[in-house]
This record gives C-alpha cells, structure tokens and sequence, in this order.
C-alpha cells in the first residue's frame, strides 16, 4: 500500500514538472520570435541614450507624423560687426562648431529630407572671412546636391574673391537693408565706422549679377523706417524678392533683463506695418512677414545645432540633432507647416529653376 503512494505522488510530481516545463518553453518560445520580428527593425536612441525604440513606437508616442525639415536656417555664429537695436539673435556665445561636425548636421538633414539650407547668423561672413561659410556651402550644393542653398549677410565683409571661389554653389544671396537714408541705418545700428551701408548693398548686387547669384533684400520695420517709400529704390535693384519683416521681440534676445538688445523702443504697430506695406503695394517683388507669421514658421538651428522653439516668444532650444538626431530634435522645434506654407515658405528657390537674365 505504501509503494503504491510513493508510485502515484512521484507521477503526480513527475506530471507538474513537465507541465511547468511546457509552459516556460512555450513563453521562451514567444519572446524569442517576438526578438526575432524586431531584430530587423529600426531603432533610436533616446537622448539619455538607455532605451531603444522603433520608428513606429516613436510616431505612436508623439501623436502626430514626423515633421520634414524642408527648409532649415542655420545660424551657425551669433558673432557680428553690426549692431541693429532690434536683433532677435544676438552674440550670447562665440560658439562654432568644427567644420567637420557641421558637415555631419548637415548631411542628417539632407537624410531626413531637407531641400533648402539658409545660412545666417550674426554675420555668416565674419568666420574665417567667409571661408568657413563658403566651405559649407560648396559642401551643400556639390556634395548633398540640395536643390537650394542661401544666404543672409549684411554684406559689409563680402569681397569679390569670395564670388570667384564660391559663387557657382549659390542660389540666393540676401542682403538686409532697413533704409534707404544713410543716416536712418546708423541710428538702427545697421553699420560700421565710415564705411556706408548703401555703397556695400550695390556692390554686392553688382557681383550677384556678374556670378549668376539670385539677389535678395531684408528689411526690418521699425519706428525709424516705417513711413519712408522704398519703392524707387527697390526697384531699381530689382531683386528676386524682397522680404519685408515686422519687427519682433524675442525675450531673453532683444528684450527682457538677460538680453543684449532693448528693442522696445523699435516695436510698431500690425496697422502701421499694414499702412507700410499698403504704401508698397506697387512692388511685385514684396514678401510681407508680420509677427503672426515668422514667430512658428521657420525651422531655426542655433550654432550648436539645436532647434529653436519661438511659440513662447522666447527662444527655447531642442537638444542637438548631432546628439539624438533629426527626427527626435524637430519634436520640439514649434514648427507649423501650415503656416510655413501659408507665407509662402516654399517657393522657387534654385537659381536653375528661376530662369533669371543675368
């Protein structure tokens, strides 16, 4: 009686192993074709780099499709040689990054698909009197191919030279000018010593036209500029486009304790920038921009490559795409498509494509 007890609770035993058995294998079995489907898969490092997770976990969590930097404005130097009350970005760091890490920025955007680079700064001329600006956009039209490349300068520190060696890589090449009055652009700020503002706009169109660069004007409406008429002026440089901002305080830049700018004193009013604008109204050329539009509009990379998210109206930076890349760093960019578009973001921006008479 006794061994027929030993005999039924060892195959009671024997019975509870195998099932128990059974079922770890079944759920090692599991996780090994789960493993299996994601090996294949696309993963990104998050910015504590700890945790990896697909592409789709990504767009899951963010609610919304990856935004594509089509067009980006890099302001790789905040250093500049001008001083214009109004500037919303100032000198608060010397930083540049190697050549080389710019490249590698670079080249993430052009993979996640951008068309447009625009160089700006401070002044983009002032690096390596224009060698480093000009590398990177030899680099951009010849080695990425991007259909567009362009830039913003004050065009004090242009020389001749710089057209000859890097000219041909150019689509567009903007220069800001706020007036036509000399003495209006040094109360602005917009100059340097002895050396006029106006001489270097026209000497600057002149070389655009003789190395097949598309030429474009900036200005800035401030309470010094706001009642003078352009319009002659305007037209005999016959510029591309000419881009006509509202000007805009960003706290913490040109204004707030921490700025290096008091640009109160510059604000105007929506219905004087419309009364400015309606005075213009002749030339064909004319891109109006008010606060409402640039504030979330522009894809902006400050020198570390980070994006700068405006919507607070301060500027609040993601982390560097050359730490988490291009699609986690645009998260926190603030960048609205539909009013990118709605100013006319995308237009025709490659010097091929504009089938200028030179």
């Amino acid at each position: 009686m006794a061994a027929s007890n030993q005999v039924g609770v060892a195959k009671m035993l024997m019975k509870f192993c195998l099932t128990n058995v059974h079922g770890i294998l079944s759920t090692l079995f599991r996780w090994m074709s789960v493993l299996m489907g994601l090996s294949g898969a696309r993963v990104q490092q998050t910015p504590v780099g700890s945790i990896s997770r697909t592409k789709e976990d990504l767009k899951e969590s963010s609610g919304a499709r990856c935004t594509t930097p089509s067009s980006v404005n890099y302001h790789f130097t905040r250093q500049c040689n001008y001083k214009c009350g109004f500037c919303f970005h100032t000198a608060k760091t010397s930083f540049v990054l190697p050549i080389e890490e710019a490249k590698r920025g670079l080249r993430l955007l052009k993979n996640a698909g951008m068309e447009k680079v625009n160089f700006s700064g401070g002044e983009p001329f002032l690096q390596d009197r224009g060698n480093f600006l000009g590398e990177l956009v030899k680099y951009c039209k010849q080695e990425l191919e991007l259909p567009s490349v362009s830039i913003v300068s004050n065009g004090s520190l242009i020389k001749e030279t710089w057209f000859q060696k890097y000219g041909d890589y150019l689509d567009i090449l903007a220069i800001s000018c706020d007036s036509f009055n000399e003495d209006t652009n040094k109360v602005i700020g917009r100059g340097q010593g002895k050396k006029s503002h106006l001489d270097n706009l026209h000497k600057v169109r002149n070389w655009c036209r003789d190395y097949k660069v598309a030429f474009k004007i900036n200005s800035v409406i401030n309470t010094y500029n706001v009642d003078e008429d352009m319009t002659e002026n305007i037209t005999a440089l016959n510029p591309v486009r000419w881009k006509i901002f509202q000007c805009l305080l960003i706290y913490g830049e040109n204004a707030g304790e921490n700025s290096l700018r008091e640009a109160e004193n510059f604000v105007i009013s929506d219905q004087q920038f419309q009364d400015f604008l309606i005075r213009h109204q002749s030339v064909a050329c004319l891109v109006p921009e008010s606060n409402k539009k640039m504030r979330d509009s522009y894809l902006i990379l400050d020198e570390y490559m980070r994006f700068l998210d405006c919507r607070e109206g301060r500027k609040d930076p993601s982390k560097s795409i050359l730490d988490v890349g291009v699609e986690e760093a645009i998260k926190f960019s603030g960048f609205d498509e539909k009013m990118f578009r709605i100013r006319g973001g995308k237009y025709l921006w490659s010097k091929a494509d504009m089938k200028l008479e030179w």
